[in-house]
């Protein structure tokens, strides 16, 4: 029994991300206003995130809010702004307390003052905590963040022969953060929607139909258990497969 343990910490992916979606459909199904949907999917981050520690995974980064969500109506994307907000300047002391480091990817100029000045209080505070990395994707959307490492580029002056893939990589938003190893999407949609699109070349899949509010650490556990039972080739072969 020891044995199957070690087996699985040995297996644990380095980095999660997560595209935490259902959280409208959840409120619908309960005949219940959108944002409550929102309020109660804030709920899972905190249990996703306590999971993903205990677990010893070294990264989370969770899609918070896309480039597209601005489609949403006014009212909805204001009170999630909010709720952010708020959040995130609660479980502050929380997240220290735990040795938890919180990272923001994504545009920052079109977001709320207040939401982007408690963002950078956040990561200052965070800062030299050691535990688990966790990365928030707010005003995210990679096609953007691409172009955006692309701009950077071209601006610092860099001959095109010395354009690499690790010089773009650098360029991202994500920076030094590892490459995710599982990416899991709840709510039964099976699309990637813009997210993390380079740093996914050689990630796993997880799609569940379970509901953003609705998922737990059990089911948080079967995703991980699912990544451990596959074969990572890389593009290359292993035990003559």
């Amino acid at each position: 029994m020891k044995r199957e343990k070690n087996k699985k910490k040995e297996i644990m992916p380095v980095h999660i991300a997560i595209v935490m979606d259902g959280n409208g459909r959840w409120a619908q199904k309960k005949n219940l206003p959108r944002i409550e949907g929102h309020r109660a999917g804030l709920e899972s981050v905190r249990k996703i995130v306590k999971a993903a520690d205990k677990c010893g995974v070294k990264c989370l980064t969770l899609y918070s809010f896309s480039t597209e969500n601005w489609k949403r109506p006014r009212v909805e994307v204001e009170f999630l702004f909010r709720l952010m907000e708020h959040r995130l300047r609660t479980e502050c002391k929380n997240l220290c307390k735990n040795n938890v480091k919180v990272n923001f990817i994504g545009r920052r100029g079109q977001l709320p003052q207040v939401l982007k000045k408690t963002m950078a209080d956040i990561e200052k505070m965070t800062g030299k905590n050691t535990g688990l990395n966790l990365v928030f994707a707010i005003n995210y959307g990679s096609r953007q963040e691409i172009t955006d490492a692309v701009k950077k580029i071209v601006r610092s002056g860099v001959p095109e022969k010395d354009v690499t893939e690790e010089l773009i990589e650098k360029n991202l938003y994500t920076g030094k953060i590892p490459p995710p190893d599982l990416i899991i999407r709840t709510s039964g949609e099976k699309r990637i929607s813009n997210f993390l699109l380079w740093q996914a070349a050689y990630a796993e899949f997880y799609f569940t139909p379970v509901l953003w509010p609705d998922f737990g650490e059990e089911d948080f556990l079967k995703a991980v258990g699912a990544y451990g039972r596959r074969k990572r080739r890389f593009g290359g072969i292993k035990n003559g497969n």
